[in-house]
């Protein structure tokens, strides 16, 4: 005896493995990398030497996130590759006022690396060293001034970079923390600002 069916029937089956890849391209945005410095190191061995790349890489989404990666292989694309997907899995979210400058000024600091980054007023854009600014770029700043105070190793410069982006914080999550509304932190922002004028 035949069962009848109990809903409408379906349409037409997916392949295998469509519906996975669909999902993971919708949740994960369209992410901007871009390589800030690649050194070539050479391991001294029997026969002579062994070349391999070590890369750095800055991966943002344009919106306030941004990570950073090393990767290291006998190849340039290879190394790329390793230190893009260490980049995507330590992105930290940095919040933005206006979708295009900092909060507030900050400073940042990693071994000799010291950086000192500033907010700044529309239409004054990207004012920066050139591994910082690989940061601002992929981040989706549009206005921001920095100055490297001390090393000019990129490798520490981005770190320094990426300890004064930690310690940027938004007027809600002062209020959160202070225990105060968002507006009383605001007004005593720009009664401050008022005030060194």
């Amino acid at each position: 005896m035949a069962r009848t069916p109990t809903s409408a029937p379906r349409g037409p089956r997916a392949p295998r493995g469509e519906f996975g890849r669909d999902r993971q391209a919708q949740e994960e945005p369209e992410l901007l990398d871009k390589l800030v410095h690649i050194n070539r190191v050479a391991k001294v061995v029997k026969g002579g030497r062994r070349f391999s790349f070590a890369a750095l890489v800055v991966v943002g989404d344009g919106r306030g996130r941004v990570g950073y990666g090393t990767g290291k292989a006998r190849e340039v694309p290879e190394a790329i590759r390793k230190a893009t997907e260490t980049a995507k899995r330590t992105m930290i979210r940095v919040p933005l006022r206006e979708g295009r400058t900092l909060h507030h000024d900050v400073n940042g600091r990693f071994g000799a690396g010291r950086v000192v980054v500033r907010a700044a007023p529309p239409g004054t854009g990207i004012i920066c060293g050139g591994p910082m600014r690989a940061v601002f770029e992929t981040m989706g700043v549009q206005d921001v001034v920095a100055k490297s105070v001390g090393s000019a190793n990129p490798h520490n410069m981005i770190k320094a970079t990426f300890d004064a982006l930690g310690n940027c914080m938004s007027p809600r999550g002062v209020a959160a923390k202070r225990g105060m509304k968002v507006g009383e932190v605001v007004s005593r922002r720009t009664a401050m600002a008022g005030g060194k004028e």
